[in-house]
């Protein structure tokens, strides 16, 4: 299914969708649900143009007569008994606003209407392809509604009557289904054809209204080819009811050929103008002058032939413009053209024989059209100005319109007139250096490796113990833990001790003392550090006096020492407690102690 919101924004150019608007909020202002219907939704949805625009409202639509006047429409005809209006808008656009009506057929060719809802509206329309609708109206906006199956016969290409009858109660049908397939090349459904011929000849056309016999007339001047419209009414016999003084060796061929190229050079250009009034002198060309007259008359709307007498007289004021001074720079021409109704620019661009004029419009048609392609976009993006800065669309039209008058003509002028509208150039960015965070893991590398090295100073220190005759202090095994601070205060203690023997007598006092003796613990440790390398014999003695002195014990009441070891890494009073209780108990038991682990280490060190 068609995404038909997409389709009016895309489909419909802005003078259609203005004009859609504008109808639109003047039926909700008075309550009025509104629905496009008709050709307009057929086009859309089967990709041909949109010619006009067909608006349903539920309502007497009537009553927004004064509501679309006063939005810029401009009326041109209306119908009472369908309650139709008939406006032009701004732009070309042909826009048609009725009621929604069922319709009854007591006659032939004389319709009865009602006001009805929209699915009614839809079921009295005379082929499927026209009875579909698109609401308009809030909360379901873009709906379609096609309760004939209008959908099928579209990509089928067939026209399909809505009602078994509808050539006998609506005789028009017949000239609208030829007018439609000489448009579009569809074909009849079988059953429809079979009608078709049945109704022709059976000669249902008599039975036409003189209503719609005036509206069908003038519905071939709005065909996008006319021409094909005439000669395929005038092959099926139609054009002798319409009106049989006009046929198709009345037109001028070759100048509406070049009428229509110029329409669609100016719809390339996004110039769309309505091209009926214009149509309408080369459809005419060899028609007698009250012929002429007597076909204005038969029109419909009168406000086509006000459109037709207009032509002349507003292309001229328009040449006015066209060729005065204000409009002498491409750039001021261009906006003039853009700025003017497009009907007297279609027509001025047919008729006029003027070579400045022509010379104009064929420089706007090619020339003009390249300075598009002239944009310096990388100059532009060098000197920072960027599609999102404000108005830089702004800034490419006047881009555009500099170098349509070529005032652009060389690199350094670009810059120049670009450099006003460059913003300052950004500071540098901040370069923030953070400072290297010392990773936790070389400080535990350091203080394993002077763990190490303590440890190998103590075995330097029990090796000086060993040569001064006096067993080592076994290193406490939460000496490897400890930080390097505390290991390194500890082993200058434990050589004072040994250096001075103290008496068995008072170990208790050789243990308090034990901490404040060492500063001249110092030099035999420094002493022992040094001499220990050179003297690798008493390593070897070391057992014997070990074994034959009873030294163990007095070194086993110096447990204190080993304390004060222990208290160093934390440097805590709290823990020397343990060290002035009766020295006798602990005397017997830490012997055992470190025996074991002196000579342990022995054999490792050797």
């Amino acid at each position: 299914m068609a995404d038909y919101i997409y389709l009016l924004q895309t489909r419909l150019n802005a003078a259609q969708l203005s004009a859609l608007d504008h109808v639109r909020n003047a039926a909700r202002a008075r309550a009025m649900t509104v629905f496009l219907v008709g050709g307009a939704v057929r086009d859309l949805t089967s990709g041909a143009p949109v010619r006009d625009l067909d608006i349903a409202v539920q309502g007497n639509a009537l009553k927004l007569k004064k509501d679309i006047e006063k939005v810029g429409g401009t009326l041109i005809g209306e119908s009472e008994p369908t309650q139709a209006l008939f406006f032009n808008f701004p732009g070309g656009v042909r826009l048609e606003v009725g009621s929604t009506l069922s319709a009854t057929y007591p006659k032939p060719g004389k319709p009865v209407y009602k006001p009805a809802n929209i699915l009614d509206d839809l079921r009295r329309r005379g082929f499927t392809a026209n009875a579909m609708a698109i609401s308009l109206n809030d909360g379901s906006f873009g709906l379609l509604m096609d309760p004939l199956n209008g959908i099928a016969d579209l990509e089928n290409r067939e026209l399909r009557l809505v009602s078994n009858y509808g050539f006998i109660e609506d005789p028009s049908l017949l000239i609208r289904a030829t007018r439609f397939m000489a448009r579009t090349g569809w074909q009849m459904e079988e059953k429809t054809r079979q009608r078709y011929e049945t109704a022709k000849a059976e000669d249902y056309i008599a039975a036409l209204n003189p209503f719609a016999k005036s509206y069908e007339l003038e519905e071939i001047f709005h065909e996008e080819d006319p021409l094909r419209a005439l000669q395929a009414l005038e092959a099926e016999g139609w054009m002798k009811v319409l009106f049989p003084a006009w046929t198709s060796k009345h037109v001028n061929e070759t100048e509406l050929e070049r009428l229509r190229d110029t329409v669609g050079q100016l719809d390339l250009m996004g110039i769309h103008p309505d091209p009926s009034a214009a149509f309408f002198g080369p459809l005419t060309a060899k028609l007698a002058p009250k012929d002429v007259t007597a076909l204005k008359h038969a029109f419909a709307r009168p406000g086509f032939v006000d459109q037709i007498a207009a032509l002349e007289p507003d292309t001229k004021a328009f040449a006015t413009l066209f060729t005065g001074k204000d409009a002498a720079a491409p750039s001021a021409t261009w906006k003039l053209l853009y700025a003017s109704a497009p009907e007297p620019i279609l027509w001025l661009a047919h008729t006029s024989k003027a070579a400045t004029i022509q010379n104009k419009f064929k420089a706007f048609f090619t020339d003009w059209p390249q300075a598009k392609s002239k944009v310096p976009y990388q100059l532009m993006q060098e000197m920072r100005i960027t599609p999102d800065l404000p108005g830089y669309n702004d800034l490419l039209d006047k881009l555009f319109f500099a170098i349509m008058d070529n005032l652009l003509d060389t690199p350094e002028a670009a810059r120049a007139f670009l450099e006003p509208y460059s913003p300052p150039a950004p500071p540098p960015p901040v370069n923030l250096r953070r400072r290297a965070v010392k990773r936790e893991t070389k400080p535990a590398k350091r203080s394993k490796k002077a763990a190490a090295a303590k440890i190998e100073e103590v075995d330097i220190l029990a090796e000086a113990a060993e040569a001064n005759a006096l067993p080592p202090t076994p290193p406490p095994a939460a000496e490897k833990i400890a930080p390097v601070k505390a290991s390194t205060k500890a082993p200058a203690k434990a050589p004072a001790k040994a250096a001075k023997p103290v008496p068995a007598k008072a170990p208790a006092k050789v243990a308090a003392k034990a901490p404040v003796k060492a500063a001249p613990a110092k030099t035999p440790i420094k002493a022992a550090a040094k001499k220990a390398p050179a003297k690798p014999a008493p390593k070897k003695a070391a057992p014997k006096p070990a074994a034959k002195k009873p030294a163990p014990k007095p070194v086993a009441k110096k447990a204190p020492g080993k304390t004060a070891v222990k208290k160093a890494p934390a440097r805590t009073p709290a823990k020397k407690a343990p060290a002035k209780p009766a020295p006798t108990k602990p005397a017997a038991k830490k012997p055992s102690k470190p025996t074991p682990k002196p000579a342990a280490k022995k054999k490792s060190h050797r």
